[in-house]
């Protein structure tokens, strides 16, 4: 048939415009040229037809922009944030705004799928259902850079441009709480008239389910006059300050009293008070799903024992303790075990029923041992939620004790493990040890959309003993 033919409705397209076949783990459209090389390119979707404009070659790869989308996917939408795009100056904090929310979901189940296979040659055997939440006015913690700019007069506030290390000029915020993003411009007028605008980098954000904690991170003492400028600020917007003048261990309370920043597991009777500076998940409404299917997933039991590894201030540690047996938690940080305790304390008094028998350990997770392991004693289940380093030395000591019993004694695996991830890769390749080498089944795993619109992937998979119930 001729192309002049009525009957051929195959558009053309402009010569060197590549077809898009697949998105990767940072949001880039994937094509290739005629001659097998692969195009990276971003603001580009899957099945679409796009021009470029490269900006990086390599011998097998090129990097690039999209100039030119000639056909549309179906699943492209408009960006609801007006400083979220390719062009100069744009904000780098999300990178998937140009996607419906469920296909970012789609594609973070297809990035955590991927990696399991093709780095730990790991196949779950059932894909749980993602988890998902609000998609804006979700992140309840954030670093934003603070830079005062001579040429402009301005102080700015927010993300960095995207691959820049130049602060973004941000008038709002769609991901972070509406009450934040309406914050933004008056923060910006504070430091400007403060007498440490040239000398304050970073304003840290925590939201609590009532608090609004913000830490100044400032390079000099501040002035009597900023400190009234903060508690001005502090009353007129309902903002808790807290100061940073050098290490996390520095951050304090500008001024003591009013409601301590927390937030509740409803569904657990469980209140947990954290400082700014502690690790809490960002986004809390996926947090209260994501303990809650976790528990489920576990399973602990009133005749069990469990090891809650990685467990931070005790996000999942109290949730278990309602319904085990006895309950360990082990963490790295001293300072998160002491608050972890005092947790448990707290939300111990009055409860109509009591948690069960619990404490908590500090231990370098990184430098995991056999031994170790066999001294912490058997627990019946794993609840693991490590950082984005994996827990590496936790399953390699696993799968040593699998390999040679003879350092086991008297001490059995646990029958299963819940692990939360958020890093794919990491989980794969410990996922490819304990399914090849420490005697497990990856029955179960799927995504959790913690950070709708950019390309993190949070995840949860869940492990069960092989040989478990047969006779040894």
């Amino acid at each position: 048939m001729s192309a002049e033919s009525p009957h051929n409705t195959s558009p053309a397209y402009p010569d060197g415009s590549l077809a898009v076949e697949s998105l990767d783990i940072e949001a880039q459209g994937i094509a290739h040229r005629a001659d097998g090389k692969v195009v990276f390119i971003e603001g580009a979707l899957p099945f679409e037809q796009v021009s470029v404009s490269v900006h990086r070659k390599k011998n097998n790869w090129e990097a690039a922009t999209t100039t030119a989308v000639h056909r549309e996917s179906s699943q492209r939408v408009r960006p609801r944030c007006p400083h979220f795009g390719l062009h100069a100056g744009a904000c780098g904090g999300c990178k998937m705004q140009h996607l419906h929310p469920a296909a970012q979901v789609a594609i973070k189940q297809r990035v955590l799928e991927d990696n399991l296979w093709h780095l730990g040659k790991v196949r779950a055997e059932t894909i749980l259902r993602p988890i998902e939440g609000p998609a804006w006015g979700y992140r309840h913690r954030a670093r934003l850079s603070v830079r005062h700019v001579h040429k402009k007069g301005v102080v700015l506030i927010g993300f960095h441009e995207r691959k820049s290390r130049y602060v973004a000029d941000m008038g709002v915020c769609l991901v972070l709480p509406p009450h934040v993003s309406d914050m933004l411009a008056p923060l910006r007028e504070l430091i400007f008239e403060m007498d440490a605008r040239e000398t304050c980098p970073q304003i840290e954000l925590a939201c609590g389910d009532s608090v609004t904690a913000l830490v100044l991170r400032h390079l000099e003492l501040l002035s009597e006059d900023d400190l009234s400028r903060l508690r001005a600020f502090g009353q007129r917007h309902g903002v808790q300050w807290w100061l940073q003048a050098k290490g996390p261990d520095t951050v304090r309370r500008l001024d003591e009293g009013g409601e301590e920043l927390s937030y509740a597991l409803p569904e657990f009777g469980v209140v947990m008070p954290f400082r700014p500076t502690d690790f809490t998940q960002v986004n809390p409404s996926i947090n209260r799903v994501l303990v809650s299917r976790a528990l489920r997933l576990l399973d602990a039991r009133a005749d069990e024992r469990v090891i809650d590894w990685f467990c931070g201030l005790g996000n999942f540690t109290l949730p278990i303790a309602t319904t085990a047996r006895e309950v360990l938690g082990v963490e790295g940080s001293e300072a998160l075990v002491a608050r972890s305790r005092e947790n448990l304390a707290r939300n111990g008094e009055g409860r109509a029923r009591a948690f069960a028998p619990t404490r908590f350990a500090a231990r370098n997770l990184f430098e995991m041992t056999p031994e170790q392991l066999v001294a912490d004693g058997v627990a019946q289940k794993w609840l693991v939620d490590p950082p984005r380093e994996g827990a590496f030395a936790l399953a390699k000591a696993l799968a040593d004790l699998h390999q040679q019993p003879e350092l086991r004694g008297g001490w059995t695996p646990p029958t299963r493990i819940v692990y939360v991830s958020c890093n794919p890769a990491t989980l794969a390749r410990d996922a490819g040890l304990l399914v090849h080498q420490a005697g497990y089944r990856c029955v179960a795993a799927g995504a959790v959309n913690m950070f709708p619109h950019t390309a993190h992937v949070e995840s949860m998979a869940v492990f069960e003993l092989a040989d478990a119930g047969r006779p040894a």
